[in-house]
């Protein structure tokens, strides 16, 4: 800014002896003057306005995060799953409602059946809060009738004392499933130990339950599963009995805490589950996995060649066993082990060609 000289106060008749010199001092210090009031007072106007712009531009922003994904970390399936297999190990409850919102978005729980990892991981995120969850359930809200189905059944089988409580809460949200809720409410529908464990979508569950918990109580349920591993005449359960093998062994080659709970059982499982255990184990420390799953695969052809036409016929046992094969596909998925090779459809569903692909020939 130009300096400005001090004026020594004089008699106007003595300053300004012409008007002109009048006219041309004023003038002049109304270009000196001028540009600094403007910087004074101009400044923090546009200062303000740019601040509002940008506060307008956040709220648009973050309407439409709420109008799509409220959560832009979960874009595909992949991350769906990388959430769930990291979770214990760090809990996030409050993402939760965003994660199921993705879920609906992607169709990974468009058919509850093929669902068990995502309900059973959804039931132990409710069983760990069982303060918060009312809240958190009421975030999840808006969800497709389907959809609902996966909630329903994860609160039940959370086997909260207050589950059925909570169950009411949340039944006006849900008219399509009016008669599913009674029937959990007041009827026969069962809770999670009420299912059997020769099913491939009770040990979907007992996985996602794991998943979202870290307890031993879920997988000490897969473990019970091993009983079947060698089974010689139903190839229904040998199907389930080695996929638990399988996928226990592979979870438990990156979790410590699973492979401590096989050793720990060592000492309280009859012999024969005991041997299916130390497989797990060895296979688990040594990082040979696939070797239970090329044993396993052989087991199933043997009984299918040998048993009878109707254990012999892929059709009347395919389907009871897609859901588990689905859950060593969703179990390798989950840890990133790409290395085995498993098609599959994530989402807790094989494809035609997966099961075609995982089964040996007739």
């Amino acid at each position: 800014m130009p300096y400005l000289r001090p004026v020594v106060l004089q008699p106007v008749h003595l300053v300004f002896r012409t008007p002109t010199m009048l006219v041309m001092t004023v003038t002049r210090y109304i270009a000196h003057f001028v540009p600094f009031v403007v910087l004074c007072i101009g400044f923090p106007m546009f200062g303000a306005a740019v601040a509002q712009t940008y506060s307008f531009e956040r709220k648009a922003h973050a309407f439409e995060r709420k109008a799509g994904d409220a959560s832009p970390r979960f874009h595909k399936s992949e991350h769906v799953l990388a959430f769930i297999n990291d979770y214990r190990d760090e809990k996030s409850p409050d993402d939760i409602p965003d994660l199921v919102h993705a879920m609906v978005r992607l169709g990974v729980i468009n058919d509850p059946e093929k669902s068990g990892v995502y309900t059973g991981f959804l039931a132990g995120v409710i069983q760990d809060n069982q303060v918060d969850a009312p809240g958190m359930i009421a975030k999840m809200f808006p969800l497709p009738p389907a959809q609902q189905v996966v909630l329903i059944k994860a609160v039940v089988y959370s086997e909260l004392p207050n589950w059925k409580a909570l169950l009411e809460t949340f039944a006006e949200r849900m008219p399509a499933r009016k008669v599913m809720i009674h029937r959990y409410l007041y009827g026969d529908g069962k809770a999670l130990s009420g299912l059997p464990l020769d099913d491939g979508f009770t040990l979907d569950v007992y996985w996602g339950m794991y998943f979202a918990t870290g307890n031993w109580a879920p997988a000490v349920r897969i473990i019970d599963a091993l009983q079947w591993a060698g089974e010689k005449n139903d190839v229904e359960k040998l199907t389930i009995g080695s996929m638990a093998k399988w996928t226990y062994a592979t979870n438990a080659t990156r979790d410590k805490n699973l492979l401590d709970l096989a050793k720990r059982e060592l000492n309280h499982r009859p012999e024969e589950l005991r041997g299916h255990l130390r497989e797990v184990i060895d296979a688990a420390e040594l990082f040979e996995t696939r070797r239970l799953r090329e044993a396993a695969l052989k087991s199933i052809d043997e009984l299918r060649q040998k048993g009878p036409q109707r254990v012999r016929d892929l059709n009347t046992w395919g389907q009871a066993g897609q859901t588990v094969l689905a859950l060593g596909c969703v179990g390798a998925a989950a840890l990133g082990q790409a290395q085995f090779g498993v098609p599959c459809v994530l989402g807790g569903a094989l494809s035609s060609a997966a099961l075609k692909y995982l089964l040996p020939k007739p």
